[in-house]
């Protein structure tokens, strides 16, 4: 059984000739796959084939993922953006002229935010496929390791998540084996609620027929339990299954809680009562869980 989580991290540090690169990968809960990528400038390429092998591997779940690159040694060189300088000196020029204006100096408009930028040098062709690998290489073993860690999580989670649908089936066992199930007790609970309502003088048949059914269709909640024994196999399935189960746990959740809410309204027996109840804690920490999962 191999059930996954949709929360996990996975971090991978590499090296290719002076480049340092890091990988790192983190995820929380999604309604579907939702991939969120933060690479450096000059790196898109990468990224368009990292993302392509996220998306083979990963279903569901909110996935941050982020790479930094630095280059070790003299690796840092300056770009000047020489369209804003131009623009900077001919501005400068037209005020010159005026009284109590100091003339712009280069190494003034230099120093002004957004005309030198000191970025990491990029490696020329042949390194830099060099390098586009091994980051490649470095993604596909973070991948493995964050695809292992949310497995890892989903073991855990399927130890909870069975032992609550143990729970389910335990309770509705001991639903089905009631005293007030066995029919005599039921016939004998529709016999004092019926001589109730003959008791009544204003009340016509046509009203007794149907306040007699009513009273026989909530005396017993035979389809409630079998609907449940019928859920909890799907459950153990579910559980025992591969691949992304999370958006079909969560639409069974969904409908044990409509049977558990149906058993409690339709009960007029007290340890009845007491197991809906306690079948409506367990279906709701089953549901819980259940939004963990991919």
């Amino acid at each position: 059984m191999a059930l996954t989580s949709m929360t996990g991290f996975a971090r991978r540090d590499g090296r290719f000739e002076a480049w340092r690169f890091a990988w790192e990968m983190r995820s929380v809960n999604g309604r579907g796959l939702d991939l969120r990528f933060r690479t450096p400038q000059g790196f898109d390429a990468v990224e368009a084939k990292a993302r392509a092998l996220a998306g083979d591997r990963l279903a569901r779940g909110t996935v941050s993922v982020g790479l930094t690159v630095a280059r070790e040694g003299s690796g840092r060189v300056f770009q000047v953006d020489t369209d804003l300088l131009e623009a900077l000196i001919a501005t400068a020029g037209r005020y010159a002229d005026r009284p109590g204006v100091t003339p712009a100096s280069i190494d003034g408009l230099l120093a002004i935010r957004g005309v030198v930028d000191i970025v990491d040098a990029l490696p020329d062709e042949a390194a830099q496929k060099g390098l586009e690998e091994a980051l490649l290489a470095a993604f596909d073993a973070t991948l493995d390791d964050f695809v292992a860690a949310r497995r890892q999580e989903g073991a855990a989670l399927l130890r909870i998540l069975s032992a609550q649908v143990d729970e389910i089936a335990r309770l509705a066992a001991e639903a089905e084996a009631l005293p007030a199930r066995t029919p005599e007790a039921i016939k004998a609970r529709l016999l004092d609620q019926l001589s109730v309502l003959l008791a009544r003088e204003d009340i016509d048949p046509a009203r007794l027929h149907q306040e007699a059914a009513l009273l026989a269709t909530r005396a017993d909640v035979r389809e409630e339990l079998d609907r449940l024994s019928a859920h909890v196999a799907q459950a153990r399935d579910l559980l025992a299954a591969e691949g992304a189960v999370g958006r079909r746990l969560d639409f069974l959740a969904q409908e044990f809680n409509r049977e558990t809410n149906t058993l409690c309204s339709k009960s007029n027996d007290t340890e009845l009562t007491r197991i809906g109840l306690a079948l409506k804690a367990t279906v709701d920490q089953f549901k819980e869980q259940v939004q963990n999962i991919e």
